[in-house]
């Protein structure tokens, strides 16, 4: 990049990976990382990416497609330098009604496909000598959640699992963080009803729903020089709804 990359970004394009970024946050993600000139791969399973992104078929639930789809980024972009982990399912109800596969399913994409995902970008990384690895997690994560026990049990391991990574990988210059969204604007709040959705933001201190983008700045600002010294630590991007989690 130029002398005039905006304030906070790398002057060198880098490889960015992003999961699941073919709508809401992580399409705001990848379309972030584009803006500033970086190299961005979006991983989804049924297409869609953002224009200027490589757009890559993957099911993180699959090592073998997960290391398909590394196998392709490298051929084309090179080394990921970036992998922002944002891939995630939901499968509400209540734990009295909840099945094995609710459970399991929404802790093989959310948690253990996020453990495939960093083990082989962490490879990468160790050879290059530096790296951010940035993990999707939640409010409810911290909070919990009425309904969402699976959910908020993979969101809350995410945390974990960075903060082990930091500890692993912190002495080869590769940090990782973790990003806790609150209520967001997508599709998944929109097919709420008005009154849940006043509710919710009776809840939050600010008042109102997240924008996408402002979740966005925050991952680029944790993969820019500005955020180096940065590691093991939970962001939210929540209005104040979880302060003190």
């Amino acid at each position: 990049m130029s002398e005039t990359a905006p304030a906070g970004t790398s002057k060198t394009p880098r490889v960015v990976l992003v999961t699941g970024g073919n709508r809401g946050i992580g399409r705001a993600i990848a379309e972030a990382f584009v803006a500033q000139g970086d190299k961005v791969a979006v991983t989804t399973r049924s297409g869609g990416a953002p224009a200027g992104t490589l757009d890559v078929t993957c099911d993180v639930t699959d090592q073998a497609a997960v290391d398909a789809a590394f196998a392709t980024i490298e051929a084309e972009l090179g080394p990921v330098e970036v992998l922002v982990a944002n891939a995630g399912v939901t499968a509400d109800t209540l734990i009295l009604r909840m099945s094995e596969e609710d459970w399991s399913s929404v802790i093989d994409t959310n948690l253990t496909g996020t453990f495939r995902l960093a083990k082989r970008a962490a490879k990468g990384m160790l050879r290059l000598r530096r790296g951010r690895i940035i993990l999707i997690s939640s409010v409810v994560g911290l909070l919990g959640s009425p309904g969402q026990v699976n959910y908020a049990a993979s969101k809350a391991g995410l945390v974990g699992l960075a903060r082990s990574l930091a500890r692993e990988l912190g002495s080869r210059s590769i940090t990782t963080n973790v990003v806790a969204p609150g209520f967001v604007d997508t599709d998944m709040t929109a097919v709420l009803s008005d009154e849940q959705k006043s509710a919710i933001r009776t809840q939050v201190p600010l008042g109102r729903y997240a924008d996408p983008t402002e979740v966005a700045s925050a991952v680029t600002w944790l993969a820019s020089d500005g955020a180096a010294y940065v590691t093991g630590a939970v962001i939210p991007v929540d209005g104040g709804l979880g302060m003190g989690h």
